[in-house]
């Protein structure tokens, strides 16, 4: 399994922009897809965003569609998460995780995701 580690986080105001990186100890080019998920205190985790490493596609949560934008870097072992126009509701711990080579559980079934990274935390304030 890959190792991955995330950084970027921190405390913003309401409109403000950050971008998440989740670094990856190897290349993922044999993962069928990346993504970035989230989990507020009290909450499930939700998925935010999907990178499907073969055609490079996208795929967002309706939250966050036009806000935020997942890229990666390949040559870096790089996913990142651009966030634009950050809201309260924002506010959460936010989590990189890796597929497998056959499968991309997209948005809707993180646990089937085989590795994650500790998470860094986000926190808009108004």
């Amino acid at each position: 399994q890959v190792q991955l580690v995330e950084s970027g986080g921190g405390s913003v105001q309401v409109g403000g922009s950050l971008r998440l990186s989740c670094a990856a100890s190897r290349n993922t080019y044999n993962m069928r897809c990346m993504g970035w998920f989230r989990q507020a205190p009290g909450k499930e985790r939700e998925g935010v965003a999907v990178f499907y490493t073969g055609d490079r596609s996208t795929l967002y949560a309706a939250s966050v569609k036009g806000r935020f934008t997942i890229s990666q870097d390949n040559a870096k072992n790089t996913l990142y998460l651009q966030m634009n126009s950050l809201k309260p509701e924002d506010t959460a711990m936010y989590y990189c995780a890796a597929s497998d080579g056959r499968y991309c559980p997209g948005l809707q079934m993180p646990s089937r995701y085989i590795s994650w990274g500790q998470g860094t935390q986000v926190t808009v304030s108004s």
